[in-house]
C-alpha cells in the first residue's frame, strides 16, 4: 500500500484536489475530519476537554463549541499544550486505524489529506508528496470570499504557516492552483498517472 501525502497552505485548494482524487477511486483519509470526529459527543476526547477547560466549551446540545475552546486553548502556551496532549494521541490512533482499515479493504494507494504534513515532518512517512500551491493573494481572496474570514485574519493565518518554498521543496509534485478548477483537472490526471506508474 502506497501512502500519498496531500498538503498545501490554507486556501490553496487542497480539498478540491482531494475531491477530484476521490472521484478517481482513491481512498482519502482527511486529517481535519479526524480532528472533528474525535471531539464528537460520546467520544472520550470531548469528556477530557470538558474536564480540562470546563463545561463552557459545550453548546446546549452537548456538542463542542469550537470557538470557545479555541479562545481558551490558545490563550497561553500551557493551555495549547494541554489541548494538544488530549487531542493529538487520539488523532494519531484514529489515523492509524483508518490507514489499517483502508489497507484491509484492499486499497493500493491511500491519500492522506493533511494541512500540516510538512510542518509536522509527516511527509517523511509518505511514498509520494503532493503540494497544492497558489499565490498568497489568491489564497487570501479565497479565504475572504468563500470562508468568510476578514483579510487581516487570513493574512495572519497564512503568516503562521510554513512558507510555500519550504513546502514545495519536499514535494514529488507541485500542483498549481492559481486558476479555475478546469486548470486543475489535467494536473490531477497527471498526478494519478505518476502515482500509478508501475
Amino acid at each position: 500500500m502506497r501512502k500519498i501525502g496531500l498538503t498545501g497552505g490554507i486556501g490553496s485548494g487542497k480539498s478540491t484536489v482531494a475531491k477530484l482524487l476521490e472521484k478517481q477511486g482513491f481512498c482519502i483519509i482527511d486529517a481535519d475530519q479526524i480532528a472533528r470526529d474525535i471531539v464528537e459527543p460520546g467520544q472520550p476526547a470531548l469528556a477530557e476537554l470538558v474536564k480540562a477547560f470546563g463545561s463552557g466549551i459545550l453548546l446546549e446540545d452537548g456538542s463542542l463549541h469550537r470557538g470557545e475552546l479555541a479562545r481558551l486553548a490558545f490563550s497561553s502556551e500551557e493551555s495549547t499544550a494541554l489541548l494538544n496532549a488530549i487531542t493529538h494521541p487520539k488523532i494519531t490512533a484514529e489515523t492509524q486505524r483508518r490507514f489499517a482499515d483502508a489497507e484491509a479493504q484492499g486499497f493500493a494507494e491511500i491519500v492522506y489529506d493533511m494541512p500540516l504534513l510538512v510542518d509536522n515532518g509527516l511527509h517523511k512517512d509518505m511514498d509520494f508528496v503532493v503540494v497544492v500551491d497558489a499565490e498568497p493573494e489568491v489564497r487570501i481572496d479565497r479565504l475572504v470570499r468563500y470562508r468568510g474570514l476578514d483579510e487581516d485574519d487570513a493574512r495572519r493565518r497564512l503568516g503562521a504557516q510554513l512558507t510555500d518554498a519550504e513546502r514545495n521543496a519536499v514535494a514529488d509534485m507541485v500542483i498549481d492552483n492559481n486558476g479555475e478548477i478546469e486548470a486543475l483537472v489535467p494536473q490531477v490526471d497527471e498526478l494519478v498517472r505518476r502515482i500509478r506508474l508501475p
